[in-house]
């Protein structure tokens, strides 16, 4: 990989190789980054998501997960979980490392939503909401 100032525009580029499933080598490029700070940031999530280590944030994690389960989920039910993942995990776990979550902080974290006005009416809610999170844990344990 290499990162390239465009002289033109200003901006950070980084160029990437990889191989996909079939086992073919593709060059592609991500262009617009304001730093080159933030492109060797998008650069090492890059690499992390296509080694599938367990280094990778939570939300890069998801991104994966997305990708995998969104066409084999009807639309309906793919929304709820969206909506779940978007308002009640990425905004807790989304920038922490996926080696570093423990059971206690799922469990904090449980209590924390629990105890929250939002979920205090709706049982089933809650129910949904941890059906989600172990559902996309669980399939962490499957990379």
């Amino acid at each position: 990989m290499s990162i390239y100032k465009d002289n033109v525009t200003g901006k950070w580029r980084v160029v990437y190789r990889y191989t996909d499933w079939t086992g073919e080598t593709h060059q592609s490029s991500k262009r617009g980054f304001p730093t080159k700070r933030e492109a060797l940031m998008w650069e090492r999530e890059l690499l992390l998501k296509k080694e599938a280590k367990l280094d990778m944030t939570f939300e890069s994690f998801y991104e994966i997960y997305v990708e995998d389960m969104q066409n084999r989920i009807r639309d309906n039910t793919w929304g709820t979980k969206t909506n779940i993942a978007r308002t009640k995990i990425l905004p807790y776990f989304g920038k922490r490392k996926i080696g570093e979550i423990e059971p206690r902080d799922i469990i904090a974290w449980q209590n924390a939503l629990q105890s929250a006005v939002l979920l205090r009416p709706a049982r089933c809610r809650t129910l949904s909401v941890r059906t989600t999170t172990r559902k996309v844990f669980l399939w962490r344990t499957s990379l």
